[in-house]
């Protein structure tokens, strides 16, 4: 199902989608300061390409440590992305997933839309990995903040 999801997406504008976030990841990417968000950009380019059977994960969750964006510079990078681009950008992917949600063949590519929404909202600090991947670091992460929690009580 994700093969054909993903041809079906690519087909019907997937790849403008992902060539549009590429566009910007670049021209963020043009000055040193702008480095964070264009990584996220291309991040965002690569999960606009092929949304089916991936999703997006914080690589502490992934990783099981901290890094330069998903500590505070990371949360400070996602306030201002969020106040200029995410939020706008995350409405463009709820409305597109409104219109498509209306109609039942449009439904599994709407969900794809929400899952853009929710990366594009705060990206710095996330990739984008198989859903299978996602799951496991999230079920590690969990079972390793339940054991610090018993080891405190």
């Amino acid at each position: 199902m994700n093969i054909i999801g993903n041809i079906l997406w690519i087909v019907f504008g997937g790849w403008l989608t992902a060539l549009i976030w590429c566009f910007f990841g670049a021209l963020a990417c043009l000055s040193i300061v702008g480095l964070p968000w264009g990584r996220a950009c291309f991040v965002m380019a690569g999960f606009a390409f092929l949304p089916f059977g991936y999703e997006s994960v914080s690589r502490e969750v992934l990783y099981g440590k901290k890094d330069i964006g998903t500590g505070v510079p990371g949360t400070i990078g996602n306030v201002i992305w969020f106040v200029f681009a995410g939020l706008w950008i995350a409405l463009g992917h709820i409305g597109t997933a409104v219109a498509q949600a209306l109609t039942i063949i449009g439904i599994p590519f709407a969900w794809q839309n929400i899952k853009m929404a929710e990366l594009a909202l705060f990206p710095i600090g996330k990739t984008v990995v198989p859903c299978e991947i996602a799951a496991e670091a999230r079920h590690r992460w969990a079972a390793q903040k339940y054991d610090r929690m018993q080891s405190r009580a």
